[in-house]
């Protein structure tokens, strides 16, 4: 399914609900996805990202940033102790 198409249905969902156009965001989980598959999705025009694994964000957005301005990403789901200073 193509983000157009994701995009597509989540609007159609916000009019179901009666929520208002645009209240409803949306989060690409990058975990584990090579870089070229995220800036495919980052050339497609959505900017909001998450991952789970600190390492995993710390190696690849810093590029992603400067190359994708507006690009953000949110750290998801529990993080260890260890690595919360990282974050």
């Amino acid at each position: 399914m193509s983000l157009a198409e994701i995009t597509e249905r989540l609007r159609a969902a916000e009019v179901r609900a009666g929520r208002a156009p645009g209240s409803v965001r949306l989060i690409a989980v990058s975990k584990m996805q090579p870089e070229a598959r995220i800036a495919a999705v980052l050339e497609a025009g959505h900017r909001l990202f998450g991952e789970n694994r600190v390492q995993e964000a710390a190696g690849r957005w810093p590029s992603l940033r400067a190359r994708y301005p507006g690009a953000q990403v949110h750290l998801i789901g529990p993080l260890q102790g260890n690595k919360a200073r990282q974050a």
